[in-house]
């Protein structure tokens, strides 16, 4: 994922070491040192007991653990960094045998789902224990972290960092041709769905207006079909997976960037990287009151908030700004700046040097004050 490349690659005075048990893409994500812990053979049974017998969490394997610890001593690892908080559960035969200190990070998907059932209490009990540190991307996720059992001294606040972009400074086109963006996976909580109907709400008044959807995901089938319903199923353009000078391609030609997220069965968004990136590009955002997103968007100021699965509310703030030229150029401005105060790769490597330094001195939980790092 290219949020977590650019942590492991933000922090100034480290050297990262990367431990997998599978690469994928190693062009796209340029590592120098990283070593490979093959996956048990077994694995797939122990899943399966799992699924079908203990619904507790399966474990890597013994051998699995000491490979990955004889790799910790060989590279004389001072802190190790688990980068999401359902895989840590996984690793416990290796969290509980080595004697650094343990940094897990939570991203918001990982506090759904199995990690959040009775079967995984007893790990994700032994987990938080072990951890030196948790770090969240956004302060409503430390909430929800807490609320599994984390306690509050051990929780902070890691921003994602964002990457380099350039700002583009943006005008409404006279002739009406606005283009509105929303780049996602295809899932509920992206809140896909509430975009199609608000788009659909405002086409009667702009009918120059088109929509163009990028990503891929199990409802892509489902979102045709609704825009085909809603009747605007000719200017909604599917864009699929965009490789990133694409994506930024697209970005640099929108003038909107929707992304009403939604709670779904509990599960929600930290704060979302494709709307981060959007914001410090100079596109106003509008999007809602869920999970972190009010952490970096204010009202009015730096994007539009709005309620859950509200596309009324979502129409309006886009017609608003359409109505407000000079309206829509603060926001884009003060989105882009506020953007790039707090999810720069400085500001983010800032925060982990100083979380990597407390618990590296033995500090532990008290290298700072629960909460944001920034």
């Amino acid at each position: 994922m290219h949020h977590i490349h650019r942590q492991i690659l933000a922090v100034d005075g480290w050297q990262p070491f990367v431990l997998a048990q599978k690469i994928e893409n190693r062009v796209a994500f340029p590592i120098e040192n990283l070593e490979v812990v093959p996956r048990s053979p077994w694995r797939f049974a122990t899943r399966a007991i799992e699924r079908n017998v203990t619904h507790a969490p399966w474990q890597i394997s013994r051998g699995e653990a000491a490979r990955m610890r004889a790799v910790l001593r060989a590279e004389k690892a001072r802190v190790l960094h688990v980068f999401f908080g359902n895989v840590a559960v996984h690793l416990l035969p290796l969290l509980e045998s080595v004697d650094i200190p343990i940094v897990v990070s939570f991203h918001g998907a990982d506090v759904t789902g199995a990690i959040a059932t009775p079967g995984y209490r007893a790990a994700r009990e032994r987990m938080f224990a072990k951890a030196s540190r948790v770090a969240c991307r956004s302060e409503a996720l430390v909430e929800a972290v807490h609320r599994l059992g984390c306690p509050r001294g051990k929780l902070c606040v890691v921003r994602t960092a964002l990457p380099d972009l350039v700002f583009h400074e943006r005008t409404l086109p006279a002739d009406g041709a606005i283009r509105l963006v929303q780049a996602c996976r295809l899932i509920a909580k992206k809140g896909l769905a509430t975009s199609l109907e608000a788009f659909a709400e405002l086409v009667p008044r702009f009918p120059r207006m088109t929509f163009v959807i990028a990503g891929t995901g199990p409802l892509e089938a489902e979102l045709r079909a609704r825009a085909d319903q809603l009747g605007v199923g000719g200017r909604v353009h599917f864009a699929g997976f965009l490789e990133q000078p694409a994506l930024r391609d697209l970005l640099t030609s929108a003038q909107f960037f929707l992304h009403p997220s939604e709670s779904v069965n509990g599960d929600t968004e930290g704060i979302p990287n494709g709307l981060l990136e959007a914001m410090a590009m100079g596109l106003p955002v509008v999007t809602t009151r869920h999970g972190g997103i009010p952490e970096a968007v204010e009202n009015g100021v730096s994007g539009m908030l709005c309620a859950e699965r509200n596309a009324g509310e979502v129409a309006a703030a886009v017609e608003r700004l359409i109505g407000d030229p000079a309206l829509y150029a603060n926001i884009a401005a003060d989105g882009a700046a506020a953007a790039r105060a707090k999810f720069s790769r400085e500001a983010v490597g800032a925060s982990l040097r100083r979380l990597y330094e407390g618990v590296a001195d033995g500090r532990g939980s008290t290298c700072c004050q629960p909460g944001p790092l920034d």
